[in-house]
């Protein structure tokens, strides 16, 4: 199979997240750098339908690392990015314009916007490993929606979409080893959308395993435990309970 590589398909294939840092800060042009790259990414008609809350108070990475599940990492990270996705900001320019009656956003706004957002926020990714500065994406800021809306004064039609930490990896975390992905034929269907078969189930997961260094896998126990842990686990479950206050306000 023919093949293409480069430094920047290298530092993709390389990334990983790091949720240990060393005590050197992200300095203020680091973080400049890092926001300009999340600017410069692809947005729909230029919207750019997201805000970004730079997390500078102590007090209130702590409230955010108990909000998400607990996870103290947070509180330490040199910097702390929570990525909104805003569909507030162009409403109140249509407003300001004069525009009289224009519609309130509905969900397939917030999906753009979401999706936007979540563009920008990879950029920023990318732009820190350039950099030498790990980052782990906090899916959980979705959760607890009442008191998330109450810590980061979120108004009406701005939803959490990811937070983001950054920090220089540690030693140890340098040396983590990646886990590894799906192969191709596990993620890529041609044209149409098509059921993976048991059997190619088994196989896709098997694969991925091995190529983890994991020899022994057993799917079926290996699977059962996931759905168990993750999948029907009360953070799970919380964060579609959170989702669905969130789209409520888009549902009017």
């Amino acid at each position: 199979m023919e093949t293409v590589d480069n430094e920047v398909l290298q530092a993709l294939s390389a990334r990983k997240s790091v949720r240990v840092y060393t005590d050197e800060p992200v300095t203020e042009a680091e973080r400049n750098a890092i926001l300009q790259a999340a600017f410069q990414a692809p947005t729909a008609g230029n919207q750019q339908l997201y805000t970004i809350l730079n997390i500078t108070d102590p007090a209130l990475k702590a409230r955010l690392a108990d909000l998400c599940d607990h996870q103290p990492f947070i509180a330490k990270a040199p910097l702390v990015l929570v990525f909104l996705a805003d569909c507030r900001r162009w409403l109140q320019a249509y407003k300001a314009a004069g525009i009289e009656d224009v519609r309130t956003p509905g969900v397939g706004d917030l999906l753009l916007a979401m999706a936007d957002t979540c563009i920008a926020a990879q950029n920023a990714v990318v732009a820190a490993e350039s950099l030498g500065i790990g980052s782990c994406y906090i899916g959980d800021v979705i959760e607890n929606a009442e008191q998330m809306r109450e810590a980061l004064h979120l108004p009406e039609h701005v939803v959490p979409a990811c937070m983001l930490v950054f920090g220089r990896p540690t030693e140890q975390q340098k040396a983590r080893r990646k886990p590894a992905r799906f192969a191709k034929e596990a993620i890529v269907c041609e044209n149409t959308y098509r059921d993976r078969t048991d059997a190619e189930l088994r196989a896709d997961f098997t694969t991925r395993a091995a190529a983890g260094g994991q020899q022994n896998y057993d799917f079926t126990t290996a699977i059962q435990a996931f759905c168990k842990r993750k999948y029907e686990s009360d953070f799970s479950r919380e964060m579609t309970r959170s989702a669905e206050v969130y789209l409520e306000e888009f549902r009017k």
